[in-house]
């Protein structure tokens, strides 16, 4: 199958890589030998497939593609080279063991100065929101992942939190559904799309979650702060037609 840079290069493929989606063999001792190429003219094939695995992905955690990951950590300044035409750039969290890719900074530079940040776009990245209710949970799961990294040191893996634990955490601010199944249920819904996003692993047979390394980046401050803020204002808009309810019921 063409990659995509060498789409980009008019090279052909005929050498790409057909190896599995995830490494079967951790070997943490030997560094990746990225001077062997097919052809000389050619990218590398640890730099083709560590970037193509990051424009499919979007991250590479060293616990899960610790080659691709080692490959990423090395030869950065190479791999945002081969990224910079596409206004793309890798970023690297050697504490937790994360490579990512963000939307370099001066990406929207041609733009009009005036256009809200809300309209801009990126040809290669889809951007999706994350409903209030999931950025509630996002900002629940990265306080216990925040005090797991307290207790056991920073880059420590499997933060993992139970599903009981989450959904009285959730009621604080949403409310009682009155019903235990109910709010059981959308919890796990909202898990599972947190899931999709590569925040949280699948449930394990006693319904708890690990917490990845990515919502370390994804819940920063700013956004953390907007939450709040949304948070307020619906808090007061349900106190607002909770009152006018009662006014109008005690009309004559």
């Amino acid at each position: 199958m063409t990659g995509i840079f060498d789409q980009i290069t008019g090279k052909d493929d005929t050498e790409a890589s057909d190896g599995p989606d995830h490494d079967t063999s951790i070997d943490h001792d030997v560094k990746p030998d990225i001077h062997t190429t097919e052809e000389p003219d050619r990218t590398e094939r640890a730099l083709r497939e560590a970037s193509q695995e990051l424009l499919r992905l979007g991250l590479l955690e060293q616990s899960h593609r610790p080659n691709l990951y080692r490959t990423a950590l090395i030869h950065l300044e190479r791999l945002n080279a081969i990224l910079e035409p596409l206004d793309l750039l890798a970023k690297i969290d050697e504490i937790r063991g994360l490579a990512f890719l963000s939307v370099r900074p001066d990406a929207d530079s041609n733009q009009e100065a005036t256009t809200d940040q809300n309209d801009w776009s990126h040809p290669l990245v889809r951007k999706q929101r994350l409903t209030l209710e999931q950025t509630l949970l996002v900002a629940i799961l990265r306080q216990h992942f925040i005090a797991y990294e307290q207790d056991a040191g920073a880059g420590a893996t499997d933060a993992m939190v139970a599903v009981d634990e989450l959904i009285p955490q959730f009621q604080v601010y949403l409310g009682n559904s009155g019903s235990e199944s109910r709010d059981r249920e959308r919890i796990a819904q909202l898990l599972n799309q947190l899931q999709n996003h590569g925040l949280v692993s699948a449930p394990d047979t006693h319904d708890r979650v690990v917490i990845r390394p990515m919502i370390a980046h994804l819940a920063n401050p700013e956004n953390l702060t907007a939450l709040l803020h949304a948070l307020k204002q619906k808090i007061a808009k349900t106190s607002g037609d909770s009152q006018e309810e009662d006014e109008s019921g005690g009309e004559v």
